[in-house]
């Protein structure tokens, strides 16, 4: 079944099956993104160069580790580099629409300490541009009761764009 979408001035058909029925996107992640999930404000490449990583803001990555996977003790296993914004904390695979359990607590477990536990400490989520990855982080953390969330809807590619360096990324411990 199809369904329409308003995407600005024209409606776009939209493939039911792109969505879970708790409202996270689960196929196609790389297609443009129209607005942040409710409760969600959007932040400029331009605001994130402004602010000091981990102290005005935490800054969470979420894109996938291309070809590679988390072992069952928790260490990942890269195929390939990953290019982040500087002082960013990567969470491969917790922008997926679907988490799987272990995803699903080690990112928690990651957030409940880069927060200290404070819900209302600033997050930052990104991956790439016209990726939905950032997106569902950003819902997920809003659902956990964070309240202070943002989603750079230009990730890395925005970062870059703005002539900012990026810095090769290691997953978080845990």
């Amino acid at each position: 079944m199809l369904a329409l979408v308003a995407t600005g001035a024209q409606a776009q058909p939209e493939d039911d099956t792109l969505f879970a029925a708790d409202g996270y996107r689960v196929a196609h992640y790389r297609a443009p993104v129209p607005r942040p999930p409710d409760g969600v404000g959007r932040i400029a490449p331009v605001a994130v160069a402004l602010m000091r990583p981990d102290i005005d803001a935490i800054l969470i990555d979420v894109l996938p580790a291309e070809g590679g996977h988390r072992e069952a003790d928790g260490r990942w296993r890269l195929a390939r580099e990953r290019p982040s914004i500087p002082g960013a904390h990567w969470f491969p695979e917790a922008g997926r629409g679907d988490l799987s359990p272990a995803i699903d607590r080690w990112f928690q477990e990651g957030l409940v300490r880069l927060t200290g536990g404070a819900r209302d400490r600033m997050i930052i989520t990104f991956c790439l541009a016209d990726c939905w990855m950032g997106w569902n982080a950003a819902r997920r953390l809003r659902a956990l009761g964070y309240t202070n969330i943002w989603w750079l809807a230009e990730g890395t590619d925005g970062w870059r764009d703005l002539g900012r360096p990026l810095i090769n990324a290691r997953p978080e411990e845990g």
